[in-house]
């Protein structure tokens, strides 16, 4: 389902907690939430539709890829970029990695580990900003 999206600076700060198997609908409707917005976003945190869960959602190379509860193992590459945000008006100046390592679920909830860089690390970074109540 096609959530409408949170703007409010307060709730978007707050950290979120953990997402468990009772979570999975918050995957499928932020992942039917990036897609109507894919003509102006590439990337959403469960907490940019209302709900303070650790849930991410992002383009990879045009395939909309879904994480429970990401974690960043490692980075490597620190560089200085500027970011908007589809919550948020404006841009805002922000550290970024070229490389990352992430641990996350999938959509089954299983756990793995993976490696992104440049773009889709990004993105990655910021949307695992969003479950950490840091806003961008």
């Amino acid at each position: 389902m096609i959530r409408p999206l949170m703007r409010d600076p307060f709730f978007l700060g707050l950290p979120c907690e953990e997402a468990t198997p009772a979570d999975a609908s918050v995957g499928q409707d932020l992942l039917d939430t990036l897609a109507a917005h894919a003509h102006e976003c590439v990337g959403m945190g469960a907490n940019m539709i209302g709900v303070r869960k650790r849930v991410i959602v992002f383009d990879h190379d045009g395939t909309h890829r879904l994480m429970y509860n990401p974690v960043l193992e490692a980075t490597a590459g620190p560089y200085q970029t500027e970011e908007s945000c589809l919550s948020l008006t404006g841009s805002r100046p922000t550290q970024r990695f070229k490389r990352i390592t992430v641990r996350y679920l999938d959509e089954r909830f299983t756990e793995r580990t993976e490696s992104f860089s440049g773009w889709t690390a990004q993105i990655i970074q910021h949307e695992i900003d969003h479950c950490n109540g840091v806003v961008i």
